[in-house]
């Protein structure tokens, strides 16, 4: 059962920057794309951004394009969300897990989303 463990949040003022990790375990990634949903109190979780396991193929959100930027060491086991021009809307748990496909589509409709081998997230804070 692949697991992911997240880590990286904090509090950050708004135009501030922050750098997630997502390590992953228990199985291969050889066959799953990962992602980088999130929730905030009272909402919907949301996509944010996705990345396939050959690094090739990245997805982001409507919300965070331009914004946040995906990426994937070179052992394929940890995805890094590196995120900037941090909003107050930008407040919410991050988590990560894996998910089919990675296309623009999945995010929205959080399509083929293992919720199996979601993480404990890691809480993002952007206030003045």
């Amino acid at each position: 059962q692949l697991q992911f463990v997240e880590s990286g949040g904090g509090l950050v003022q708004p135009g501030g920057s922050l750098r997630l990790s997502c390590e992953a375990s228990g199985a291969t990634t050889n066959h799953y794309a990962i992602g980088w949903f999130r929730q905030a109190p009272g909402k919907e979780r949301e996509g944010v951004s996705c990345i396939s396991t050959s690094g090739s193929t990245t997805a982001y959100g409507d919300s965070v394009e331009g914004r946040f930027t995906i990426s994937l060491d070179s052992t394929g086991y940890t995805v890094y969300l590196q995120l900037a021009g941090l909003k107050p809307e930008d407040t919410a748990v991050y988590y990560c897990a894996a998910l089919t496909y990675c296309r623009a589509y999945d995010l929205r409709k959080l399509s083929g989303v293992d919720f199996d081998s979601w993480g404990q997230g890691t809480q993002v804070t952007v206030s003045a």
